[in-house]
């Protein structure tokens, strides 16, 4: 297992992060896992022996029920609490009230503390916002997060699903207050919904953020499960829930060529869509869902799996986005400003 530097921080956390958003099943994340305590702690168990030090869940999955299995597993399995880093998320709904959701000083500090509770733990290593607050301004968003890092319940804080702008408006605004900064990012991308590549992945690399990849196989999509004409098996979960957003047609090309690299490997459609990711530079870690030991074992191994350079070019060409402004306007434009060859 591989272990990069998380953001700009001195911490380091493992390529591939245990997803926790399968533990639980109650409410709406029924659709997406219903694993219970029993073979959760067996699955986080078998992911730290493969070097996993990197727990990713939030308080909406499963309406807290997932933090208790995590925070419970770990108890269980007696690892080391400097061993794991655990991140958790707060935004989503989490009661009836008005004030319970979003990205405000009054509910990231309840938030924070039921978190602390269900995990069973005195601090949160990685504590992020996990969607777009429309009304909250920025700034007190970052104070709370501030007070939250200088009380010591929180390490270290991120966001999730945030346009570039307001990123670095955030982080523009904690340079200047000399406040804690967002060290990480948390977002969509697989090799079948590049998005991120216009905008973000800049962002990232110029302020030296940390991405961690949510949904890395598109839902399922890219299992090898799915095709043309075909919706997959009937409880594979993106046959019920038809998300994230995917130009399908587009999906189909990078699967019929990560089938035949991995008939090339000897391994599974999803091992290569998973290595594909790990490849790019950019990328701190991916975050995997489990609900089966045999799903995890094959996840896991594609930490092992180094795609060839003629291979992740050929992936790269078939999954390439189409031409926007003003991106092919700069490319355009900028040949005679890049740095030439001494």
């Amino acid at each position: 297992m591989k272990y990069n530097q998380l953001g700009n921080t001195g911490m380091f956390v493992s390529e591939i992060c245990l997803g926790a958003m399968t533990f639980g099943g109650r409410g709406r994340f029924k659709i997406v896992g219903e694993v219970g305590l029993k073979d959760a702690t067996a699955i986080v168990s078998r992911s730290l022996e493969a070097g996993v030090n990197f727990i990713d869940t939030a308080d909406v999955y499963s309406d807290g029920m997932s933090e208790e299995i995590v925070g419970q597993a770990l108890k269980d399995i007696g690892v080391k609490r400097s061993d794991v880093v655990i991140a958790t998320k707060c935004f989503g709904r989490t009661g009836t009230g008005p004030n319970d959701l979003g990205a405000s000083r009054g509910h990231i500090m309840d938030a924070v503390q039921r978190s602390l509770e269900r995990l069973q733990t005195d601090h949160i290593d990685l504590y992020q916002i996990h969607g777009n607050d429309s009304v909250t301004p920025v700034e007190e968003t970052l104070r709370a997060l501030d007070d939250l890092t200088r009380q010591g319940l929180v390490r270290y804080t991120g966001v999730s699903n945030w346009q570039a702008w307001k990123i670095m408006k955030a982080q523009g605004i904690a340079q200047a207050r000399g406040q804690a900064r967002f060290e990480t990012l948390q977002a969509y991308y697989s090799i079948a919904g590049r998005d991120l590549e216009r905008e973000i992945v800049p962002l990232l690399t110029d302020q030296k953020i940390g991405l961690m990849v949510w949904s890395p196989l598109a839902g399922g999509l890219l299992s090898g499960k799915f095709g043309p004409g075909s919706n997959g098996p009937e409880c594979a979960r993106r046959t019920a829930f038809d998300f994230p957003l995917v130009d399908k047609e587009r999906a189909w090309k990078c699967v019929d060529a990560m089938r035949e690299i991995g008939k090339a490997h000897d391994v599974s459609v999803a091992r290569v869509a998973l290595a594909w990711i790990l490849a790019k530079p950019f990328v701190t870690t991916i975050i995997i869902g489990a609900k089966t030991m045999e799903q995890l074992d094959d996840n896991l191994a594609a930490a092992d799996l180094k795609l060839t350079v003629p291979e992740v070019s050929k992936l790269d060409e078939v999954s390439a986005l189409p031409p926007e402004y003003p991106g092919w306007m700069v490319a355009f434009q900028g040949g005679e400003r890049r740095p030439q060859p001494r």
